[in-house]
């Protein structure tokens, strides 16, 4: 049997010891009163790219989904379980958030899994190949790019997932409504592991670029 890892507990020991005991009176706001964060990150769950450390945020400052590579599936109440859905419904219609940002990162393993047509599945459920499938045909027009480079592939396309997650978030009636109202802003974001560049899509042209953050 194994025990409960001593990295966590020695990290929880920090975590009493630190961040908590000099925010104590916020967390007991939080608890008695109830999160209210403004934003929702929709982000991979590769642990090199934590939303929270990236945007430096404290606890109930922003609402955080994390699922393989971002993606964001269409608008679909067929009576099935779905988190990720589940979860974008709570943040719009129950919290209220004014903005929903989609942040993808360089080196995904669920993209570089979409553009790798020889990869085996991992278990005979094959759940990263379904989730991945919701991309449709561009894994493979991006794949049969003989121009660009196999990293130059990766982020194409980990960009593309960016823009069809905007699209597919638009699918649901209630975003697409307070959008449409101006009560709600629709974001693409990516985020580079091993340089630290954060690059900010153009809602207008879809173009990402790196914003002036020396003004900041």
């Amino acid at each position: 049997m194994h025990s409960f890892p001593d990295e966590l507990l020695q990290g929880y020991a920090n975590f009493l010891s630190g961040r908590f005991s000099r925010e104590h009176a916020r967390y007991r706001e939080l608890a008695q009163a109830g999160q209210q964060p403004t934003t929702m990150i929709i982000a991979c769950c590769d642990s090199r790219s934590a939303p929270e450390t990236v945007f430096d945020m404290g606890p109930g400052e922003v609402f955080v989904l994390r699922n393989v590579a971002n993606l964001v599936p269409l608008y679909e109440p067929d009576g099935g379980q779905h988190g990720t859905s589940a979860a974008i419904e709570f943040a719009v219609n129950s919290l209220e958030v004014e903005n929903i940002l989609v942040m993808g990162h360089g080196r995904c393993g669920g993209i570089k899994a979409a553009l790798d047509p020889s990869m085996q599945p991992l278990d005979a459920g094959d759940f990263i190949g379904k989730w991945m499938s919701m991309l449709g045909p561009v894994p493979g027009q991006v794949g049969q790019n003989s121009l660009m480079t196999a990293s130059e592939r990766q982020t194409a396309l980990e960009r593309i997932s960016i823009r069809n997650s905007i699209t597919n978030l638009r699918s649901f009636p209630y975003v697409r409504q307070r959008e449409q109202e101006g009560r709600l802003g629709l974001h693409g974001a990516w985020f580079d592991i091993s340089t630290g560049e954060l690059w900010v899509m153009d809602p207008e042209s879809g173009d990402f670029s790196r914003p002036d953050i020396a003004a900041q």
